[in-house]
């Protein structure tokens, strides 16, 4: 390999470290700051945005196997149940011959 490709690779490694650096030193300064509680309900209201806009173009029975997997969400308190029971009646309904 050529000096210029050495150079490349020390500068990406470089570019790499600082930005990892860079994402510690601003995680921790969030962590600290009055906006820290509302992080912490972001995972959560992204999966909700993502699921929302994922049905919003579903028919009947895409909408139908979501409610059954939000019911299956809230009684059993369990993910993988979840997403089980959503996969399985989303398929099953969906595949009904009509």
């Amino acid at each position: 390999m050529s000096y210029s490709h050495w150079m490349l690779i020390a500068l990406l490694a470089l570019a790499a470290a600082t930005i990892r650096i860079v994402g510690l030193l601003a995680g921790s300064a969030i962590r600290r700051s009055r906006y820290a509680p509302i992080l912490d309900d972001l995972p959560g209201a992204i999966i909700v945005s993502l699921v929302a806009a994922s049905l919003a173009d579903q028919p009947g029975p895409g909408w139908l196997a979501a409610a059954i997997a939000l019911a299956t969400a809230w009684f059993t308190r369990n993910v993988i149940a979840t997403m089980v029971v959503g996969v399985a009646s989303f398929a099953a309904l969906t595949n009904l011959p009509v």
